[in-house]
């Protein structure tokens, strides 16, 4: 006689959703779609670069990319959570942090508790820019509200631990700044307000090497002008497109309709 048959046990996998808090999956939906935007917009150097955003109610954790994934395949599951000393709180990805990246985040995070997303992109625009002895010049509209960014000089790969009080000085109280010779920096209250002062840098950018590339005098508005338009586009309180906020709902349904995927 055959002995009976038995059912082999199963073994039930929690998901990320399960294991977080409901204020840090809504963080980490955002943040993936930041990730998926900035691919989308053609902001990306294959597997490098970084996006990160605080988690909810902590003032030393931060999630960012798994280093070894494309932006447009990060989802609100893959993201790692580590803390400012450099310590993976939780990954369900098969990737590590890239140390860089911990670098350059971990000093935002760590000096500034009123951030909650900093980005950093090399994109062919930005790169050239870093690269001008000029800097960016207020030439544009979206330019202008760049009319005072901040700098920071080049010094070698960012795997420096040292760096991090460097990059907190130059940075102040900018919500943008230019690494020279390496890319660009943008921090955000909120992650669509980074992706928004990332995009309009993106811009502001791209306008400049295609002006300066038509080798013919520029012009600019009176200093007046200048500093009036920019006080006006600054994020404030009640500027909800300033801070990125009235986009924010289309672009999730631009994402909607292209591959939501990004929210699992």
């Amino acid at each position: 006689m055959n002995p009976p048959v038995t059912s082999p046990a199963i073994k039930v996998v929690k998901s990320v959703r399960d294991q977080v808090s409901a204020e840090e999956w809504q963080a980490r939906v955002d943040l993936a779609a930041c990730y998926r935007l900035t691919a989308m917009y053609g902001m990306t150097e294959m597997i490098a670069n970084h996006i990160s955003c605080r988690v909810p109610g902590t003032t030393d954790q931060f999630l960012i990319n798994p280093y070894g994934m494309l932006y447009e395949e990060i989802d609100a599951s893959s993201l790692i959570k580590v803390d400012v000393n450099g310590n993976t709180v939780f990954n369900a990805s098969d990737y590590d942090v890239n140390v860089a990246g911990f670098v350059i985040h971990s000093a935002i995070h760590m000096a500034k508790h009123d951030i909650d997303c900093v980005a950093h992109t090399h994109t062919p625009a930005g790169m050239a820019v870093s690269a001008m002895e000029c800097g960016l010049l207020p030439i544009a509209q979206t330019s202008m509200r760049f009319l005072h960014i901040a700098y920071h000089d080049f010094e070698g790969i960012a795997d420096n631990i040292d760096e991090r009080e460097r990059l907190v000085r130059d940075l102040g109280d900018h919500e943008a700044m230019i690494l020279r010779n390496h890319g660009l920096l943008v921090v955000g209250r909120t992650v669509p307000a980074a992706f928004n002062v990332l995009f309009r840098l993106e811009r502001a950018c791209q306008t400049q090497v295609m002006a300066l590339s038509c080798n013919t005098k520029l012009i600019y508005p009176p200093q007046k002008i200048l500093e009036d338009t920019y006080d006006r586009m600054l994020p404030k309180p009640g500027r909800a497109a300033r801070n990125g906020e009235l986009a924010w709902p289309a672009l999730l349904r631009k994402l909607d309709r292209a591959d939501p995927s990004y929210r699992d």
